[in-house]
C-alpha cells in the first residue's frame, strides 16, 4: 500500500487527507464513548429541543404584553441559558481527550513531512494566508503549501460535516444560547 502511494502524483497530500479522515472518526468515536451515549447528555438535548420549540412558539405566537408572559419567556430563556451551559461543560472532558489525540497525530504528521511542501495552491494566497500554508517549507513559492495547513483544513471541514452526517451536531436551541462563558443579559442593565 505505501508503495502504491508513494508512485501516484499527489500521494502525500493524499496521506494527510486520509489520515484527517481517520483521526475525525476517531475523534467522533471518542466523543460518542464518553459524551452522546450517555443518559445526561440525552437529556440535556431533549431539555434544549423543548425550551427552545417552547420559546419559538411563545415568541412567535403572541406578542408578550403582560408581564407574566415577559416573565415567562424569561424563565424559559433562562432555563434553555442553564441547560446549554451544562451540555458545554458535558463535552468539556471530551474535548481535551480529543486534544491529545490531535496533537499527537500533528506531531506525527509534522515529524513526516517536516519541511515538505505536501500540495500545491493554484493562487498565489493573500499575505497572511501565506504565512500559514507556508509554515515551516523552505524556498520561495508561495503555491506551495505545508502540511499543517492542509490538515487544518480538512480537520475543520471533515469533523463538522461528520458531526452532522451522524447527528452529533449541538441542538439549534443550543447555539443561540449560551455557552461555558455566557454575555451579560442585556435586560439586566
Amino acid at each position: 500500500m505505501a508503495t502504491l502511494l508513494s508512485g501516484l502524483k499527489y500521494s502525500d497530500s493524499l496521506a494527510v487527507v486520509g489520515i484527517s479522515i481517520c483521526t475525525a472518526f476517531l475523534c467522533e468515536a471518542i466523543s460518542w464513548l464518553l459524551i452522546y451515549r450517555t443518559s445526561s447528555y440525552k437529556s440535556l438535548r431533549s431539555s434544549i429541543d423543548k425550551a427552545s420549540k417552547k420559546l419559538e412558539s411563545m415568541k412567535t405566537l403572541d406578542k408578550p404584553s403582560k408581564k407574566s408572559k415577559t416573565k415567562k419567556m424569561d424563565r424559559v430563556e433562562t432555563s434553555l441559558k442553564e441547560s446549554s451551559r451544562d451540555l458545554s461543560f458535558s463535552k468539556f472532558k471530551s474535548g481535551a481527550v480529543v486534544a491529545l489525540v490531535l496533537f499527537v497525530v500533528f506531531g506525527l504528521l509534522n515529524s513526516l513531512f517536516e519541511g515538505k511542501p505536501v500540495a500545491k495552491l493554484p493562487f498565489v494566497p493573500a499575505s497572511i494566508v501565506q504565512k500559514m500554508s507556508h509554515r515551516g517549507l523552505q524556498g520561495d513559492d508561495p503555491t506551495d503549501c505545508s502540511m499543517a495547513f492542509l490538515y487544518f483544513l480538512c480537520s475543520i471541514s471533515i469533523r463538522t460535516n461528520l458531526q452532522k452526517f451522524l447527528g452529533f451536531s449541538p441542538p439549534r436551541g443550543a447555539a443561540n444560547a449560551a455557552g461555558l462563558f455566557p454575555l451579560p443579559d442585556p435586560k439586566t442593565n
